[in-house]
């Protein structure tokens, strides 16, 4: 018995190393299929990123080049005050456009979802057509629509002998911008909502039935809190568009020069600064302090929506 020992031993410690060589091998396997995408991810994202952190760190001074200045491009990103002017409009953008076109995408969906709207397929198609439409052809289609001298606006008041306020005004260009951006931008959440709507079992709606309850009250005891992680996602969103606004005004630019500045909101602003000022330093830095706020703003967002829907 004593001679059948080792071998045995050897036996199993000879099972175990293919073991761990197939383990090793089946890793290296699973790296071969996210390696492509790593690659890639690293490439168009963290790469740029990266760079433009190295980029906030230095400035181009006439007298010894590209030099390190540490912060300081961020201590003058917090005090200019055409940073806070653009960051003030869109926020006040935010707040306007934003609940205003997730409740029409809202309305449109629990529309569709209630079965009593007849031809529904076309009504969806319909809605959703304007997000398909590229946000250069759309803000030039109501481009043309505004314009008091060639457009829409111009055609209405020429057959009607009225005068209408200028929709490129300085104080009503924002409010454009903001139907041009709902109108792009409803289709899409509503389809999120809609969704999100036709995932909810029946069951709910039968007990809601045999219950008695009105269809207001399906749909705020039921609808509501199903879509809740829907709502959540479409605001974040949302909030992620607002801050990145630049198609609509920068073309809307060659149209109402006087009421679009450079500066109008913070991606038109960071743009002015790198194609036309050359200030490639300073730009990264706004773009980058607009990323982290963007950041934190979603994930607040994000966090009070969790926090409910536990």
């Amino acid at each position: 018995m004593t001679t059948l020992s080792p071998p045995a031993t050897a036996g199993r410690a000879a099972s175990r190393r293919p073991g761990r060589r197939a383990q090793r091998r089946r890793s290296w396997i699973g790296w071969g299929f996210v390696g492509p995408f790593m690659a890639v991810f690293a490439l168009v994202f963290l790469a740029p990123i990266a760079y433009s952190i190295y980029l906030s760190l230095y400035r181009d001074q006439l007298i010894g080049g590209n030099s390190f200045v540490g912060l300081d491009n961020y201590q003058r990103a917090l005090e200019d005050p055409q940073f806070w002017d653009s960051l003030a409009r869109v926020s006040l953008f935010l707040v306007v456009q934003v609940p205003i076109m997730l409740f029409i995408a809202l309305l449109v969906a629990l529309a569709l979802d209630s079965g009593r709207l007849y031809g529904k397929s076309f009504f969806r198609v319909v809605i959703f057509l304007p997000y398909a439409v590229p946000a250069v052809v759309a803000t030039m289609m109501w481009g043309f629509m505004y314009g008091s001298r060639f457009g829409l606006v111009g055609n209405v008041e020429d057959a009607f002998g009225v005068s209408l306020p200028d929709p490129l005004s300085p104080d009503l260009v924002l409010a454009s911008i903001g139907n041009i951006v709902t109108w792009e931008f409803v289709g899409y959440n509503m389809l999120i909502f809609y969704s999100a709507l036709r995932v909810i079992p029946n069951s709910l709606y039968e007990a809601a039935e045999i219950d008695g309850a009105s269809q207001l009250r399906v749909i705020t005891a039921i609808k509501l809190p199903a879509i809740r992680g829907a709502l959540v996602i479409a605001t974040i969103f949302s909030i992620i568009g607002t801050f990145q606004l630049f198609n609509e005004p920068s073309i809307l630019q060659n149209l109402a020069p006087n009421a679009i500045t450079t500066d109008y909101t913070p991606n038109l602003f960071t743009y002015s600064l790198a194609f036309s000022g050359q200030q490639h330093n300073y730009a990264a830095t706004v773009a980058i302090v607009m990323g982290l706020l963007t950041m934190v703003i979603a994930y607040v967002v994000q966090l009070r929506g969790m926090r409910k829907e536990a």
